[in-house]
């Protein structure tokens, strides 16, 4: 009774601690906001009882697609989550902005303190604050108009050519194409998916594989707005890993699903991709690395490429880059990973940075190359800024990297 408790209330009771973490940030970065636009500025009424008012419904629409998204249909959710996720980009640009006009004021202080000057004029004070507020405010509305034209912009086609020494020559020239993050859900539906296809299917690819991520919601809700990938084609197969994502939209569902489209999971295992003379190498895919976490099957890249022939090369697919430091042990050629978005709203990369190996681009890692996509589709806020989403395609050279 009690472990069998444990295993099904841990999960809820991760997702309570989590709402109660974001709930609490929500409110703490809305009260600075106050702090810093509304009494700093010494607005006078009735401006000032209006951006209180602002403020607190901006605070109140954020966490609606995180509550309701999931549970009301695709086409009502559409309609909370597009204002709130906009708002939450904004607000993120808007907070860091905030936060260098601090470090200005700071400066200021300090040098005026060096210089012997005495305490700044309250009067002064305000119109700084009201300078610096301004200038936030505009730069974080002019920076978010131009990361949701980025977010909007036609899929790219990244080209990439990785020579892998142990490729024999009847698999040199192979072609996998990459897709990872969709995040198909409330402001990603069957349109994006449909268009998404058609240019996946333009390359003619040997290899499909996706990484993880690919949706934000249960199969009952998105199975319209999915079921466009069952025209993919290719003509060694298509391959899917699980993102952390998956995991809060019912994995097990979707690990049975998916085959219906004609998606191979690799569940912690690998296959063999072989040429006309028998030669080839291995794909290997493991579960998304936290995914033990969430009371699903977690990364096991000991499981996948168990038994192997060390003569083979060796293409792992990983949502997370961090999988790399056992691909590197298990002498893995290559590892293809997403999870990050590239930071999607810079400077956001750098915050990604202190959890991952990798952010974006092919890196070597010891023994094991890698290359991390900055994503297909976009996470919350329709907005990047200074990364650009794509569809990947590796073309697998022999020789030595």
């Amino acid at each position: 009774m009690g472990p069998a408790w444990h295993s099904k209330a841990a999960p809820k009771l991760r997702i309570f601690i989590f709402l109660a973490i974001v709930l609490s940030i929500i409110a703490g970065v809305h009260a600075y906001f106050w702090v810093r636009l509304v009494r700093d500025t010494q607005l006078p009424p009735p401006y000032r009882v209006w951006a209180t008012a602002a403020i607190l419904v901006l605070a109140a629409c954020l966490p609606l697609p995180l509550i309701l998204g999931r549970r009301l249909d695709p086409s009502v959710a559409r309609f909370f989550a597009w204002p709130s996720y906009i708002w939450m980009g904004l607000m993120f640009l808007l907070l860091v902005l905030l936060l260098v006009g601090d470090v200005v004021r700071l400066l200021t202080v300090a040098s005026s303190a060096v210089a012997g000057q005495g305490p700044i004029d309250p009067a002064r004070r305000t119109v700084v604050a009201r300078i610096l507020g301004a200038l936030a405010g505009g730069t974080a509305g002019l920076f978010g108009a131009l990361g949701v034209g980025q977010a909007l912009r036609p899929l790219f086609v990244r080209e990439l050519e990785i020579p892998i020494a142990r490729l024999p020559a009847a698999s040199d020239g192979t072609t996998i194409v990459q897709i990872t993050d969709v995040h198909i859900g409330a402001t990603i539906g069957r349109g994006f998916v449909e268009e998404m296809v058609r240019k996946v299917n333009a390359l003619y690819p040997d290899l499909i594989a996706i990484t993880g991520d690919l949706v934000d919601g249960s199969v009952d809700r998105l199975w319209d707005a999915v079921t466009p990938l069952g025209d993919l084609r290719a003509k060694k197969g298509i391959y899917f890993v699980t993102g952390n994502h998956e995991y809060f939209s019912g994995v097990d569902q979707w690990l049975q699903a998916l085959p219906r489209l004609g998606i191979r999971v690799l569940a912690n295992e690998r296959v063999p991709i072989d040429g006309p003379d028998g030669a080839g190498f291995d794909l290997a895919g493991v579960h998304d690395h936290r995914g033990g976490r969430t009371g699903g099957p977690g990364a096991d890249v000991d499981r996948a490429l168990a038994g192997r022939d060390p003569e083979r090369a060796v293409v792992l697919l990983a949502h997370q880059p961090r999988d790399v430091f056992d691909a590197d042990r298990l002498d893995v050629d290559l590892q293809l990973s997403g999870h990050t978005h590239g930071g999607q709203i810079w400077p956001f990369r750098y915050f990604v940075g202190l959890d991952q190996p990798y952010v974006e681009g092919l890196h070597r890692h010891g023994r094991t190359q890698i290359y991390v996509s900055p994503g297909t589709g976009y996470w919350g806020p329709p907005m990047r800024l200074l990364t650009r989403a794509e569809i990947t395609r590796v073309t697998l050279r022999r020789g030595q990297a």
